[in-house]
């Protein structure tokens, strides 16, 4: 079994890594390749990859590569986690919305379609090489924006879907919270990409969320960092990105007074790429809990396991085509939410009536990742003004004028259009 990486330069690789080597059983990968147009990371990276893996007794080859094409050539899976522009970007997408009072992050509002503009070309055009090579591999995108990279893929043809860390996250703080095994608690998770809701949590057929919110309220608020009467009100848990709704404009109070998350994630690679510098390190450091993405590595083999050999979860949270699972959304929108996965692929397992509270910010959403998508197939400042017009987080003309014109200048180099 061949998997390939996209951005396997990434700081995040060890913890994919690490997976790997661990669920070995669950999927017997025989070569890996990282593949990365930056040679200094994949210089660093590769080696420590292959320390893992011998430190933890996996048989499996590692290679390293900057040709993406004989990368994918032959791959089982294709997984993708690029960040077109890097860093620097992301500290473009969280600061120039901010000078108009509108939140600033790399996957929601301006910040997010900026980001959503310089991905989905390059994404597409990786898939398209990948079908050219590969036609019947899958491609798995954990590369953000989620939900309209995932669209983008699945209107274009291809075998994807999309890949999100929070519902798992948030499964194994509940099982902590309950003090049970994280494979007894099944989570009602539905919504969008970084905008989804836990509408029930069961444990042994019991949905125990009431219990969550009574006897745990105060640490599940505090995470969230959202009043625990609201969440009593709502009667469900939000991920923790609906804080950029719910309090948008202390979220932005607090953005303003303090160093970006851009930057926090820079001094984090400087010091990790130092650690991976050394020849002896043969696990993935401490540092890298911080750096973001916990349980990614255990999503992204649970799915893949169940796209290449019909193993391991039987039901998964993922991104993928609507199809009529949530009725007032159109059916090729993608959703979040549990799905059966076979290798046929993702098929979403029913979901009970939702609060308007929920469907009406989901459908609001949707509509702009679908002129996000515009947006970013085709390009002009009219399709990015109007798809700025139609977030929730921005909605007023004026704003949307000026952050069109801030989001152009910020990334010309990257807009072939602009």
């Amino acid at each position: 079994m061949k998997l390939t990486v996209v951005g396997g330069g990434s700081t995040y690789t060890p913890e994919l890594i690490d997976g790997f080597a661990r669920l070995r059983d669950v999927l017997p990968i025989t070569e890996l390749v990282l593949t990365d147009p930056a040679t200094d990371r994949l210089d660093l990276i590769g080696p420590l990859s292959r320390r893992i893996f011998a430190r933890l007794g996996h048989p499996g080859r590692i290679t390293t590569t900057t040709d993406l094409d004989a990368a994918v050539e032959g791959a089982d899976a294709v997984l993708l986690q690029l960040r077109v522009g890097g860093q620097a970007a992301r500290l473009q997408d969280e600061t120039w919305p901010l000078e108009c009072g509108c939140v600033g992050q790399e996957t929601t509002g301006a910040g997010g379609l900026a980001k959503a503009l310089r991905t989905v070309p390059v994404v597409l055009d990786i898939a398209d090489r990948v079908r050219r090579t590969n036609p019947d591999a899958w491609i798995i995108d954990f590369t953000n924006p989620v939900g309209i990279v995932t669209r983008a893929l699945l209107k274009e043809g291809h075998k994807a879907l999309g890949l999100c860390n929070v519902a798992i996250g948030l499964q194994r703080k509940f099982a902590a919270l309950l003090n049970v095994d994280p494979a007894e608690v099944h989570l009602d998770h539905v919504g969008l990409n970084h905008l989804t809701w836990e509408t029930a949590v069961h444990v042994n057929n019991e949905n125990v969320l009431p219990r969550l919110l009574s006897d745990h309220g105060e640490k599940i608020a505090a995470d969230l960092r959202l009043p625990l009467p609201v969440l009593t009100t709502l009667g469900v848990i939000p991920s923790y990105y609906l804080r950029y709704f719910y309090a948008h404009d202390e979220v932005v109070r607090e953005m303003r007074t303090k160093p970006s998350r851009a930057a926090e994630v820079a001094r984090m690679e400087k010091e990790l790429l130092t650690l991976y510098a050394d020849p002896t390190l043969d696990e993935k450091p401490a540092l890298l809990a911080e750096r973001g993405g916990a349980y990614y590595s255990e999503a992204a083999v649970d799915l893949a396991a169940a796209l290449l050999r019909n193993a391991g979860s039987q039901h998964q949270v993922v991104n993928t085509l609507n199809n009529g699972t949530l009725p007032f959304l159109p059916d090729d929108a993608v959703i979040e939410v549990p799905a059966a996965v076979t290798a046929k692929g993702a098929t979403p397992l029913p979901v009970n009536d939702l609060d308007p509270l929920l469907t009406g910010l989901m459908a609001n959403v949707t509509a702009y990742e679908d002129l996000a998508l515009e947006a970013a197939l085709h390009g002009g400042r009219d399709r990015v003004f109007r798809a700025l017009l139609a977030h929730p987080l921005i909605g007023q003309y004026a704003y949307a004028d000026r952050l069109t014109d801030d989001l152009i200048a910020h990334n010309r180099e990257h807009l072939t259009w602009a």
